[in-house]
């Protein structure tokens, strides 16, 4: 940056001195042009950065909110440019292009006139005015995108037809067969049933168990030294893209932009793209009360249906300007130094290697029953069970935030499938299936763990109906899927993915069949029982309950949340929520597959504390 402009800036009080010299320092430090620092550190609003440039070079400042372009100037195949290199052509004035710019630096000058001709003229605005312009013009072409770019073009892995014209057959006659079963020879269907059911909760049983082994004793997450960390070079650091999908949630907020701004990043190098439904009013004056730094971005999401998290991100996706990029939701505590790790990670990981998944907590773990029993889920299956998936290269089903992408990948797959109620899951599947890895990361994201049963049951059973759309999905060509997973990743995938669900299903059958059992000796229960399944069954319901009880209780000592190892032996009561959520899921992927069914954030007594300790 020549230092007319910074005289300028000073001479005419947009900045102080001190601010000058703290942000000469950090361009220094971080190799990032002067005008960006001072932004993003709220140390001058954007439109005075264009009003100081005018003074320079004396040219108009334009505000396209107001002095709105001739949209038939704007062209759909120009869209990466105006994005990117911020350069929007505006108006035919005299005969001549007026053409707006955000930084008049010689190689913008020299863009416009390759792009526009030597005779066209350039006005100044800001990077606001630009992508607010760019998304008003072409929403639909951006919605389009985010509905169908999946759909069209790889529509095996699309959960838009919820069931295939196979799947549906197969289902049939499944049933056909069963019912005709019973009626035929109902004692050897029902023994065939036993016999099924058993050896799926007895291998589900080995399965878990042997997760938690694989991730316990030899977990592949590699401890990051703080030394490393320190030893990174800010200046080398890339542009990281965060998206924050939102909906109703203004008053959480806080918790995430006061994380953001203490995270050991330069802030200047910071994407952050608050994305919220356009309707959302609530929301987005609470975005704007806050009095963001120019590094937060809101993206307005036009309505269309389905309404979902993952078409909101696929539509902020066509807007991220980082090399790599993270979704956090709103009420989100990342650790500070999580995209360093993350990064180091990936450094040190093959190019296959293009996704990693940090481990998820929550901050109110100690509220009630329910979020104790949350923490223990949380625990169990972020500190071993997905580390066991990374080591026996089983596809992992992502979280539903703190999923950090090399964005040219992504979006190269097609990013994220809007008609898929657990998109992070279903991705992750994706990703292995397309020969990539997801990798885990010894970074924790702390969040609020639903504290309301009821609430917790809308969640929970959409996660559900989303792993069913996700097998349904990935089981559409099962010899294909096999293939590109092998044994181990497609067995661990029926297990983990269609298992988990499997088990909230059939739970409550052999519940009620082992009440009747107790409660009615007259009933000849042998006949459907013989001793081998009878056997796998003690099994599986003595020492197989067990052993997820003993499961559950081990899962808090990583954290060393030892007050949570009594709540183990009331899991039990979770299993039958688990169901009850199992059997709603169910019920909606019927009726209504692509409903997203909201959460409501913000409930906990504790985040009110984690709102104050915010600072924002």
């Amino acid at each position: 940056m020549d230092n007319h402009f910074a005289d300028t800036l000073v001479e005419f009080g947009y900045i102080t001195l001190a601010q000058l010299d703290s942000a000469l320092e950090l361009e220094k430090r971080w190799k990032v042009p002067l005008p960006d620092i001072l932004t993003a550190k709220g140390f001058i609003a954007p439109n005075a950065i264009a009003k100081a440039y005018a003074r320079q070079f004396d040219l108009k400042v334009v505000n396209l909110l107001e002095e709105l372009p001739d949209e038939s100037l704007l062209k759909p195949e120009m869209i990466d440019s105006y994005l990117g290199q911020q350069i929007l052509p505006w108006r035919i004035e005299n005969e001549k292009m007026m053409v707006v710019v955000v930084s008049p630096g010689p190689e913008t000058i020299l863009k416009v006139r390759s792009l526009y001709g030597q005779d066209c003229t350039i006005a100044l605005t800001t990077r606001f005015d630009i992508n607010w312009t760019v998304q008003r013009v072409f929403e639909s072409k951006f919605t389009e995108i985010a509905l169908n770019e999946l759909a069209a073009a790889d529509p095996e892995n699309s959960a838009k037809p919820t069931f295939i014209a196979k799947q549906l057959g197969a289902l049939a006659a499944i049933i056909c067969f069963i019912m005709a079963g019973i009626i035929i020879a109902p004692t050897v269907t029902l023994i065939m049933l036993n016999v099924l059911t058993a050896i799926f909760f007895l291998g589900n049983f080995f399965f878990k168990t042997l997760l938690v082994w694989m991730g316990g004793r030899d977990t592949p997450i590699k401890q990051i030294l703080p030394i490393q960390i320190a030893e990174m070079d800010d200046a080398a650091l890339p542009v990281y893209t965060i998206l924050v999908p939102m909906f109703k949630d203004g008053e959480v907020l806080p918790i995430l932009v006061g994380a953001l701004r203490k995270m050991d990043y330069p802030i200047a190098k910071l994407d952050i793209k608050l994305v919220l439904e356009a309707g959302d009013n609530e929301t987005i004056e609470a975005a704007r009360a806050l009095g963001l730094e120019s590094v937060f971005e809101i993206i307005r999401v036009p309505p269309s249906q389905p309404q979902t998290k993952p078409k909101a991100c696929n539509y902020a996706l066509s807007f991220a300007r980082g090399d790599y990029l993270v979704i956090y939701d709103a009420e989100d505590k990342p650790e500070p130094d999580q995209l360093k790790k993350v990064l180091l990670e990936f450094r040190r990981g093959d190019n296959n290697l293009i996704c990693i998944q940090a481990r998820l907590n929550y901050f109110n773990a100690f509220e009630n029953w329910l979020t104790r029993m949350f923490t223990l889920d949380y625990s169990l299956w972020f500190d071993l069970m997905l580390p066991g998936l990374e080591k026996l290269k089983i596809p992992i089903p992502l979280g539903g935030t703190s999923n950090h992408f090399k964005t040219d990948v992504l979006r190269s797959l097609h990013a994220w499938d809007p008609y898929n109620v657990t998109e992070d899951a279903d991705l992750g599947v994706r990703i292995t299936q397309k020969g990539y890895r997801v990798g885990i990361v010894d970074s924790t994201t702390f969040e609020e763990a639903n504290c309301s049963i009821p609430n917790w049951v809308r969640q929970r059973s959409r996660w559900l109906k989303g792993y069913m759309q996700t097998w349904l999905v990935h089981m559409r060509h099962p010899v294909r899927f096999y293939r590109s997973l092998g044994f181990i990743g497609f067995f661990g995938f029926q297990f983990f993915v269609g298992g988990t669900v499997l088990a909230a299903l059939l739970n409550p059958i052999f519940w009620g069949l082992y009440i009747l059992w107790l409660t009615l000796p007259a009933v000849n229960f042998e006949r459907f029982f013989p001793p081998v399944i009878l056997y796998i069954s003690i099994v599986n319901l003595i020492l197989g309950n067990a052993a997820f009880i003993y499961l559950s209780i081990l899962a808090p000592f990583k954290r060393r949340l030892y007050r949570l190892i009594p709540m183990g032996l009331t899991v039990f009561f979770y299993w039958v929520l688990l169901s009850i959520a199992g059997y709603k899921g169910l019920w909606q992927l019927i009726r209504k597959p692509f409903f997203w069914e909201k959460t409501d954030h913000g409930i906990s007594s504790f985040s009110a504390k984690e709102i104050a300790e915010s600072g924002v």
